[in-house]
């Protein structure tokens, strides 16, 4: 995952998944899981955030990704604390 300051008020995030990854179904499928995985997050503004998805993510359920996302997030410090 890289992560830039954008000087804006909404933070974007995008997905690197090579042909390395699997055949289209493939990388398709991982993109949609990872489209909703970061829809339900809760992100701090004003940040660019691209991850680059590893062949290991093919094989990895939507709980496996959703946990390895958060610990990207939260290593970032990149997740809005509710209080």
């Amino acid at each position: 995952m890289k992560a830039m300051a954008n000087g804006s008020d909404l933070s974007r995030y995008g997905f690197s998944v090579t042909k390395k990854v699997g055949k289209a179904v493939q990388r398709n499928r991982l993109k949609r899981l990872l489209r909703e995985i970061m829809r339900l997050q809760s992100l701090k503004p004003g940040w660019d955030i691209v991850f680059m998805v590893r062949s290991a993510a093919v094989d990895a359920d939507y709980h496996q990704l959703e946990g390895a996302i958060a610990r990207l997030l939260a290593r970032a410090q990149l997740l809005e604390s509710n209080g």
